[in-house]
């Protein structure tokens, strides 16, 4: 019995080497390859303002925007900044920044990401930039953190208890997600907000955006 558990034991660690070998070639060879994504993380409506800016200087590449700002407000953002917004995907079932990961990640890796930019801000730091290690780091996944300029301070806050909850749970799930790939069904392109419709049951955004709703009737608003 002793030394059936040892062998297995033995199998075990070679596997993780083996896998954490792996995961390390694909990250050394993803840092090198140009950023193929923008992940941003909802909290502060400054970010979304600041991806629109980065997507005029790279409409190509496809941004994810998690549990952001309302859609008519990043609608108004993107079309204000003359960004494009058939290639933002908008992932509204994250509740929390554990969960932006949890149902960002597969998206990301349905979109065959590499090289990853993730959107935050100061306030949100070191937990995103951990979490975004591990979720992405686990798939092969080399995340870039930027963050976005901020006036006053966004709803996320950090605690080292928080943290410390996230980090742990992420490092589990990191090791049985290869398993799973939890899907998200609250997924939406931005060009297919129906504008019209939010404008007949009203809205608001937050006043960093200076955007007014009543300033944008239903011919402004077609796609």
């Amino acid at each position: 019995m002793y030394i059936a558990k040892r062998y297995i034991g033995i199998a075990i660690a070679i596997a993780l080497i083996t896998w954490w070998s792996a995961i390390a070639i694909q990250l050394w060879n993803a840092a090198s390859q140009p950023v193929d994504a923008y992940f941003v993380l909802g909290g502060s409506i400054r970010r979304e303002i600041y991806v629109a800016q980065l997507l005029t200087r790279s409409p190509q590449i496809p941004v994810l925007i998690s549990h952001g700002s309302p859609e008519p407000c990043i609608w108004i953002i993107f079309e204000r900044e003359n960004a494009p917004r058939d290639r933002v995907w908008l992932e509204n079932c994250a509740n929390s920044t554990f969960e932006n990961f949890f149902f960002g990640v597969p998206i990301l890796q349905q979109w065959q990401a590499r090289h990853v930019k993730l959107i935050t801000s100061q306030t949100h730091l070191p937990r995103a930039a951990w979490l975004a290690k591990i979720h992405l780091g686990a798939r092969g996944i080399w995340v870039d953190t930027e963050i976005a300029p901020e006036q006053g301070i966004p709803g996320n806050q950090e605690h080292w208890l928080k943290t410390s909850l996230d980090v742990t749970r992420s490092l589990a799930w990191a090791l049985i997600s290869p398993l799973f790939s939890p899907r998200c069904s609250q997924t939406q392109i931005l060009a297919e907000v129906d504008m019209a419709t939010w404008q007949a049951q009203g809205f608001k955004c937050e006043h960093q955006a200076n955007i007014n709703p009543e300033d944008y009737e239903e011919n402004q608003l077609s796609p």
